[in-house]
């Protein structure tokens, strides 16, 4: 399917005289046509100067030949839909974007794409479309927000959420939280730290799927008006030349990804989405392949929220194009995988070089001397949990203590906020995983709040639900199975020890095998209403976190 089966000979006489009603001459209408995929809106901050970025593509594409023909998807804000019922609906978003991607693509045979993007769930359902459809793509982020200010201190959103917690514990006064809210987000773009919306653009230009420069260039500065008209220029030079996406993501790019990924401290996100991804090019990364590529690779940047520096401290320091020259030097990224630039990544990272050693630290004296994330498994999450290990105190390496067990993030926010959490507890959050949220929630506000409280040094959080990237402190979720899918962490009782061990990967209830099969046997799992037809659908047809939360194949039984 290309645009010569939509415009060439004469039964496409009325299709041509359509297009001759949108006003392109015939000269436009025999040029490649590009599909410039636009996800401004007016209510993401990340999103809502993409106007002006996709004016650039579509320069860049006119200017290589081509004929830009935007369209629109949507996107969901995760901050604004936080804590909330909105939440659920951000995960399954990305099946949506990747749908409507899709639909438009081939009801009118777009011979190549420009995505431009810039936030959570949107990124990684534009690599998706990408790989599925595999026609010439470039992926264009929108660029990080500039850090804010409060009182001489750099902020960025997860100070907000965590100076909620400083509120409620009469840290903060009203008005001083009214100050910050108003300092911590200053320009347009994706939040300033390393959440999931910048570790996914960051992601993507390891993967070869975006330009150098994607994943850091702020989006206040020039510089990312002139990637997006190069963006349009690259998408005809890979039309020309037939390179197409499922050429660029092979194993040892996805390999790249996951070690640029673990080497930021990237999100725990990552651990949903490169999987998804994979699973599109016709790959499959399981959790154990994560943290085999996390054990072996040093954490280098010691970003936001774990660490003190922001998106344009890494930009200054060199950027992606920087991290991926120093894991290379020590073969911990593979040069061989081609780029949308036309060129593999060695050829990309020819003159590349670090500069600050501050912010993307040598190889022989890294932050952590393992990546950003790991993998626990149990009796309480057999099929794996999630964690960012980088975000995580010392202290709370290990921990040992009594479960209190809540049936949704609301009841675990009013008990954590109402001070009825104490030291040493483990908090557990059930039924907010895929099928049971349904959504796959992230708790950014009962971490940010236990964090805010002071609790980040003596209390763990464990879900079968999901943490956002702003998320820092014992925090592991994506715990498979999860409590819908008759997951053992839907059989833990108030008051059972659970042990923590970040280091030996382990996660355990310590309850017999005996209680376990008792409780199991006197209990079976109960999905509460999801509560639109949609959202029935998604539980239907999700699979499991440790799966990415992709849709199960056609025709496979749940």
């Amino acid at each position: 399917m290309n645009s010569d089966s939509v415009k060439r000979g004469v039964d496409r006489a009325p299709h041509r005289s359509l297009l001759y009603a949108d006003g392109y001459a015939d000269w436009e209408i025999e040029r490649p046509w590009v599909g410039v995929v636009n996800s401004r809106n007016d209510i993401i901050p990340g999103h809502s100067h993409l106007g002006r970025l996709v004016e650039a593509v579509k320069m860049g594409v006119y200017a290589g030949g081509g004929l830009p023909i935007e369209f629109p998807t949507i996107g969901v804000c995760d901050g604004i839909a936080m804590n909330h019922v909105g939440m659920k609906y951000s995960l399954p978003s990305r099946e949506l974007v990747k749908d409507t991607i899709e639909t438009m693509t081939m009801a009118h045979g777009f011979d190549a794409l420009v995505m431009v993007t810039n936030c959570d769930k949107i990124i990684p359902a534009m690599a998706m479309s990408a790989l599925e459809l595999n026609v010439p793509t470039v992926i264009l982020s929108g660029g990080p927000m500039l850090p804010g200010k409060y009182r001489g201190r750099r902020t960025d959103l997860s100070t907000m959420f965590e100076g909620v917690g400083r509120r409620l514990s009469g840290e903060m006064s009203d008005r001083d939280l009214e100050l910050m809210e108003r300092s911590v987000c200053p320009t347009c773009g994706s939040c300033a730290g390393m959440f999931t919306a910048n570790t996914m653009n960051c992601v993507l230009e390891a993967l070869g799927l975006a330009l150098p420069g994607n994943g850091t260039a702020p989006a206040v500065y020039s510089e990312r008006v002139r990637l997006a008209k190069d963006a349009g220029r690259a998408v005809m030079n890979l039309l020309e030349r037939n390179i197409r996406p499922k050429d660029i993501v092979t194993m040892e790019a996805l390999d790249n990804a996951l070690a640029v990924d673990v080497a930021m401290g990237g999100s725990t996100n990552t651990c949903l989405h490169i999987p998804a991804i994979a699973h599109s090019a016709g790959f499959s990364v399981p959790l154990s392949h994560i943290d085999e590529v996390s054990r072996r690779t040093p954490h280098i940047c010691s970003m936001s929220p774990g660490g003190d520096h922001f998106m344009v401290d890494l930009h200054e320091a060199g950027g992606i194009g920087a991290v991926m020259s120093r894991l290379f030097e020590r073969g911990l990224v593979s040069g061989a995988p081609m780029t949308v630039t036309g060129r593999t990544v060695e050829a990309n990272l020819d003159g590349v070089c670090v500069k600050d050693d501050e912010v993307i630290r040598p190889l022989d004296s890294p932050v952590h001397a393992e990546g950003g994330l790991a993998i626990l498994t149990g009796n309480i999450a057999p099929l794996g949990s999630v964690v960012k290990q980088s975000a995580v105190l010392p202290e709370m390496m290990r921990h040992e203590g009594p479960a209190r067990v809540f049936d949704g993030e609301e009841a675990a926010y009013r008990a954590i906020s109402g001070g009825r959490i104490m030291k040493g507890d483990v908090v557990v959050i059930i039924n907010e995983g895929p099928k049971g949220g349904p959504g796959m929630r992230e708790m950014l506000q009962p971490t940010s709040s236990l964090a805010g409280l002071g609790l980040d040094s003596s209390v763990a959080l464990l879900t079968d639900g999901r943490f956002s990237g702003a998320s820092r402190g014992a925090a592991i979720g994506h715990i498979s199975p999860e409590a819908a899918r008759g997951g053992p962490i839907g059989l833990v009782r108030e008051g059972d020890i659970i042990k923590i061990d970040i280091p030996a990967r382990s996660i355990e209830l310590a309850v017999s095998e005996d209680e376990l099969a008792r409780r199991a046997a006197d209990s079976s799992p109960k999905l509460r209403p999801a509560g639109s037809q949609f959202l029935e659908r998604y539980r239907e047809f999700v699979t499991s976190g440790a799966e990415g939360a992709i849709y199960r194949e056609a025709g496979v039984i749940d």
